[in-house]
């Protein structure tokens, strides 16, 4: 029996877990996967979310691994609508950290690893769960290899395994979604000579062009489209990148391709009895603007707190149901913050786009409201 069983394995699952093992708690953390995925997937890491890393030991080396983008620029038609700066939005981490997921993921399992070698445990899939009012159990898949299934049992559950959360339909939890009239496809690509550490967003009439730094000279393409770009390939986006910004990645160095079509998800309760839900399975946040895995990890900095008070004996059900609050609002606010990303990149006529161009370049003109901007944009 474990004191908490955690299913779901990637950054948010995995950094609940460092938080937990560091107080003694003892933790098992369940993952479908057999192995991580080595795609570059979410990649950028605001400041409080890197506050909170800092918490377990790994803020550090995820610095150290990724690329600092210290500032942003907006383009249109070639010329400069506006720069923002976020050297005043953190004493600590005055920027944001662009890491690729994998290797995101990779240092939190090195640092669960070191705590406890035992508490991730791969490829298992969770088939039931029984919550009998002082304990929850955990029946899991008959490995291939044996045909047995196998039990675990806990004092409390945390679900943190994603949008498609398997362990919410489980719970009986029902959710609300929400659709955007949205589309978008992204790639990553070898950098040019001019390769720049800052984020360029090109505000054009057919649509936003987002471009990031990622490690290893590379850099992330996102192209908003009219329609969804299912089965578009490496050379095609290419070609509407350079139709749109003047600049051509080059399709042979292509390391990623994905289409997308933004939705929120939201959990209609974050707990369930001994169980509670996390990240991206009690809220589905559009990833334009990056803001889903650090709103998860700041979904974990808050529970640890509360599941080690609960474990040492601690009446902690208005402590949960503040946290679900609490939370709650946080989603909505970054809910919010997406949807207005999301706007400015949505396609305008010429003389509509000039004048949204006018304004947030008056806006990025002043050092009150630039830095307002850039606070919110880091989720501060």
């Amino acid at each position: 029996m474990f004191d908490v069983v955690i299913v779901g394995g990637g950054p948010v699952g995995l950094y609940l877990a460092a938080l937990l093992l560091q107080e003694g708690v003892s933790v098992r953390v369940l993952e479908q996967r057999h192995q991580r995925e080595n795609h570059s997937r979410a990649i950028g890491i605001h400041p409080p979310a890197l506050n909170a890393l800092d918490s377990v030991g790994v803020a550090a080396a995820m610095v150290g691994a990724g690329v600092q983008i210290r500032s942003g620029t907006a383009v249109s038609h070639g010329r400069t609508v506006g720069s923002m700066s976020f050297a005043t939005v953190s004493d600590s981490f005055p920027f944001v950290l662009s890491l690729p997921q994998f290797m995101t993921e990779s240092v939190l399992e090195r640092r669960v690893h070191d705590l406890d070698a035992s508490a991730l445990r791969r490829g298992t899939r969770v088939m039931e769960v029984t919550d009998d009012g002082g304990l929850v159990t955990v029946a899991l898949a008959a490995p291939e290899e044996d045909g047995s299934g196998s039990q675990i049992t806990a004092r409390l559950l945390v679900a943190a395994d994603g949008a498609r959360s398997l362990m919410r339909s489980l719970l009986d939890i029902p959710v609300l979604s929400k659709s955007y009239p949205d589309h978008y496809v992204m790639g990553d690509f070898a950098a040019d000579c001019d390769h720049s550490e800052e984020a360029v967003l090109y505000l054009e009439t057919g649509g936003i062009v987002e471009s990031f730094p990622l490690p290893g000279k590379v850099r992330r393409w996102v192209v908003r489209m009219g329609s969804p770009a299912h089965g578009l390939d490496a050379g095609e986006l290419s070609r509407l990148v350079y139709q749109r910004t003047g600049v051509r990645p080059d399709p042979a160095t292509n390391t990623m391709l994905s289409a997308f079509t933004p939705r929120s998800t939201t959990a209609c309760r974050l707990v369930a009895g001994r169980a509670v839900l996390i990240g991206d399975a009690a809220h589905e946040i559009s990833p334009i603007g990056g803001q889903g895995m650090n709103l998860g990890w700041l979904d974990a900095a808050e529970l640890a707190p509360i599941i080690c008070a609960s474990l040492s004996g601690s009446q902690v059900g208005w402590r949960l149901q503040d946290y679900a609050v609490r939370r709650s609002r946080a989603a909505v606010l970054a809910r919010r913050q997406a949807e207005v990303n999301m706007s400015l990149g949505r396609p305008l006529a010429p003389a509509f786009l000039g004048l949204r161009n006018l304004a947030m370049g008056a806006v990025a003109g002043l050092p009150a409201a630039n830095r307002l901007v850039a606070r919110r944009f880091t989720m501060q």
